[in-house]
């Protein structure tokens, strides 16, 4: 593997001394190995910076990361960009590999969240394979289990300032004008993913691929089922007793 071109002198004393900071406070947690599972809108997005942060924990998004590969060009990357310019969905094999490449990194040594993967019960299976030759577990699957109809009025009320990714929802937070940017008067828009239609495709696909998932790790009694369609912080006051 090639070695990392960072050169320590030319990082601020400041950078140094936090993550020095960071890691000492670090040192004493547990390790904790986590999958975060739910339907887009049911506020995973929000959740896992804080756990990441309080446990010390790397955020490894499979999309981002297979994006990442691709672009720096490792050898798994180079596999992936393959499949994705002729169309084909990344394989299993290829995912779980650059997962357990992420592993390896400094940041991940207190474990992981890992968001966006396994989506099928194959991929569960794959991931639980990689993990045991690793000596590692998944300590818990957290569930953020919330109605449909409650996620298409979160989404569909949805409004953003494109410019400058500002967010406001018809109910929760309107802007003062409707249909217009608080700071700019700009007209706000609709994302095209949230809509009502395609929330209700987006939604039938998760239950139909996910729930087996749930299943699979239910029988092995690491779910945690969270009510992620109550306010935010009595979301992460459910998460905290989950992991405490």
């Amino acid at each position: 593997m090639a070695s990392s071109s960072v050169n320590l002198e030319e990082i601020p004393s400041e950078s140094l001394m936090n993550e020095l900071l960071r890691r000492m406070k670090c040192a004493p947690k547990p390790e904790k190995h986590l999958i975060l599972i739910g339907p887009p809108g049911s506020g995973k997005g929000t959740q896992s910076p804080i756990i990441k942060d309080e446990h010390c924990l790397c955020h490894l998004a499979t999309g981002d990361m297979l994006r990442a590969a691709v672009s720096a060009k490792t050898p798994l990357g180079i596999k992936a960009k393959e499949s994705m310019d002729k169309g084909e969905l990344v394989s299993d094999d290829l995912v779980v590999g650059i997962i357990d490449e992420a592993m390896k990194k400094p940041s991940c040594k207190k474990g992981f969240i890992l968001d966006g993967f396994p989506r099928t019960v194959a991929q569960a299976q794959k991931l639980d394979e990689m993990l045991e030759r690793q000596g590692v577990k998944i300590d818990k699957v957290l569930d953020f289990a919330i109605d449909d109809a409650v996620l298409e009025e979160r989404i569909s009320g949805r409004w953003i300032h494109p410019a400058s990714g500002r967010s406001y929802h018809t109910k929760f937070a309107p802007p003062r004008v409707p249909g217009v940017d608080d700071v700019t008067g700009e007209s706000l828009i609709q994302r095209k993913d949230d809509t009502a239609a395609v929330l209700k495709s987006r939604l039938e696909s998760f239950h139909r691929q996910t729930q087996p998932v749930i299943n699979y790790y239910s029988k092995k009694g690491i779910v945690a089922t969270l009510h992620a369609e109550k306010p935010l912080s009595d979301v992460t006051d459910e998460v905290r007793k989950v992991l405490s």
